[in-house]
């Protein structure tokens, strides 16, 4: 089954091309540029790039992937927003993955995964052995470092950002992989799971805010 996979939670705008079947997982083609503010200029133009790279067309694809944070309200919302209207325009089920998951997936031991929230915080989750032990969290990273008994690494941009702060010797990779969100994917989609509404993991409000009431000039 041809799927295609897309995340947009972290800077890095990722779109991937990849096979799923008894076998597992396979990497067919993949675009990944790190830039924080194109998400929305980046993600589609990395879509058609995959997809011609392996001769493929959009109606040839059983499914779609995506990334559902948490990670900042704009950049997120992009892929989101671009996983689900491809979805809808070809009628296909869409699937989620905590985008966290895809950076501690297959990673051994108590490792904490973070990824760069901004306003000096991290979004971050404990795993053991790859697998999440509660659920994702918003925090500074002193805070964080204060709760980490047990914890010996650390991966994720966001720990590498306040490595110092968190005193972890940093493993695994960077942003969310293709090939990890793919395998986390991979039981729903063998399955022919129903398609699921994509619901971002945002954490807090966006820093965007509706204006108040105009208050009279004279009062």
């Amino acid at each position: 089954m041809l799927v295609m996979v897309v995340d947009t939670a972290t800077p890095a705008v990722t779109a991937g091309l990849v096979t799923v079947g008894d076998d597992g997982v396979t990497l067919l083609d993949e675009r990944v540029t790190v830039d924080a503010r194109g998400a929305g200029e980046l993600l589609a133009p990395q879509i058609t790039a995959v997809l011609a790279d392996c001769g493929k067309t959009a109606g040839d694809l059983a499914a779609v992937v995506a990334g559902v944070g948490p990670g900042p309200f704009t950049g997120l919302r992009a892929g989101l927003v671009t996983a689900a209207a491809l979805g809808h325009a070809l009628a296909l089920p869409v699937y989620g993955v905590c985008s966290l998951d895809a950076i501690g997936h297959r990673l051994s031991g108590r490792v904490l995964v973070a990824t760069d929230a901004r306003r000096k915080e991290i979004y971050w989750a404990t795993y053991t052995d790859g697998v999440r032990d509660g659920e994702p969290e918003v925090a500074k990273p002193d805070a964080v470092a204060a709760a980490l008994a047990g914890v010996t690494a650390a991966a994720g941009e966001g720990a590498e950002r306040y490595e110092a702060v968190l005193r972890l010797p940093i493993t695994g990779p960077r942003h969310p992989s293709v090939q990890a969100l793919a395998e986390l994917a991979a039981e729903r989609i063998l399955d022919k799971a129903p398609g699921e509404t994509l619901t971002p993991l945002y954490l807090r409000r966006p820093d965007a805010v509706a204006p108040g009431e105009r208050k009279p000039a004279l009062q």
